[in-house]
């Protein structure tokens, strides 16, 4: 599934596409959104926000497409009418003089008046959004202290979009291990050293993904390590999807586990138990 860094460059991408240009064309593939076909068609884009996984492409004449691309959906930015050769099933198509913006495979897509989006059940329930609001490590702490969070275990905490949106699988393995938080571990166990830590690696990691295309790891080796011909997945990231390999920090083999029915991966050594550091 895309994150929320991922989402933030799609909108960017269709920003760069479709900003204060006159919608020549649209196509819903949902039936129960062609009524709104000839309503969106002569408006003007006038801007794409997201919240979290989600995108609001906003119009001129006070409507907004709530679109979620959940587990398949990809958004592709074509010159007009120059489709993709997929197998992928077109689901939205956005065309003005020059451009053709198309989502395939996404199956939640919306229309909605503007101030309808604020009730909407997802954007209502969302939490904080590092890529579209300022959020400060004070407003993060606070949060991880609220009782609606503190008792619940990091790994689903991290996927809670009510919690801070945007985070899903990948960053929430690489934010506990920069943290040096064991997977065991809720917010109430955390030292404030360590809470600042959670703070500072979701606010770093996001942005530094969002920035990077998805790196999460120390650029600097990161850089080193491709310069020396290591494949991209091997480099992204400092544990996920690093099953077996060593530590970038300590040497120790990188375990994998299952937390909220998703694969987690996490250094021992780095993200051991306070009681266990330095055993």
């Amino acid at each position: 599934m895309p994150e929320g860094p991922e989402i933030r460059r799609a909108a960017d991408q269709l920003e760069r596409a479709l900003l204060n240009k006159t919608v020549q064309e649209i196509y819903f593939a949902f039936p129960h959104l062609e009524g709104y076909e000839d309503l969106l068609r002569g408006s003007i884009v006038t801007r794409v926000d997201t919240k979290g996984k989600a995108m609001l492409i906003r119009f001129d004449n006070g409507y907004t497409i709530y679109s979620h691309n959940q587990l398949y959906g990809k958004w592709y930015i074509r010159n007009l009418y120059n489709y993709p050769n997929t197998n992928r099933q077109l689901r939205l198509a956005l065309h003005n003089e020059k451009k053709s913006a198309l989502l395939y495979s996404a199956s939640d897509i919306e229309v909605l008046r503007d101030e309808e989006v604020s009730g909407h059940p997802f954007i209502s329930k969302v939490g904080l959004d590092l890529l579209s609001e300022k959020v400060t490590m004070d407003e993060l702490i606070e949060r991880m202290k609220d009782k609606r969070f503190r008792n619940r275990k990091w790994p689903i905490l991290l996927l809670d979009q009510g919690f801070v949106a945007g985070i899903g699988n990948y960053l929430r393995s690489e934010i506990m291990f920069k943290a040096g938080i064991h997977p065991s571990l809720r917010p109430t166990d955390c030292t404030e050293d360590q809470l600042e830590k959670a703070a500072q690696s979701i606010i770093d990691l996001v942005s530094q993904s969002y920035e990077t295309g998805g790196i999460t790891n120390d650029l600097e080796l990161a850089k080193k390590l491709k310069s020396e011909g290591v494949k991209r997945s091997r480099y992204r990231h400092w544990v996920f999807n690093r099953e077996g390999a060593s530590c970038f920090i300590c040497g120790n083999e990188i375990e994998k586990t299952v937390a909220a029915s998703r694969r987690l991966y996490f250094c021992p050594v780095c993200q051991a138990l306070p009681d266990k550091k330095g055993v």
